[in-house]
């Protein structure tokens, strides 16, 4: 084989290998972006139906029974300092949990937020 003719198939594939690590940090962005909006909206709307449950029990009204079932815990005290140390730059996921994120968002982190709602 053409020594000249490897290199440059070598060269071509490092080229090639650079554009998918570049595109996998925008999927990887973009990822990370909606799990923190889905996070922000799935928090705004557990509260928006503690709302209305409220509002109905305050009008006399009673809550369903199946409605009942399904509620959700509001996150309480643990859930607010977890979310916290995340914020301040610390990893909360069981894998690195305490460890500093250097700035980047961890999914393993954010999902475990998702998952504490």
């Amino acid at each position: 084989m053409d020594k000249q003719r490897i290199f440059e198939q070598v060269t071509d594939l490092e080229s090639q290998l650079k554009q998918f690590c570049e595109q996998l940090g925008d999927l990887k962005s973009q990822l990370t972006t909606l799990l923190e909006e889905n996070q922000r909206l799935s928090l705004e709307n557990e509260y928006l139906h503690q709302r209305i449950r409220e509002e109905r029990a305050e009008n006399g009204k009673e809550v369903e029974k199946k409605d009942a079932e399904r509620e959700l815990p509001i996150p309480g005290e643990g859930y607010d300092n977890l979310a916290r140390l995340y914020e301040e730059g610390f990893h909360i996921c069981n894998m690195q949990f305490g460890s500093p994120r250097r700035g980047e968002d961890c999914l393993f982190c954010l999902e475990f937020l998702n998952k504490t709602k």
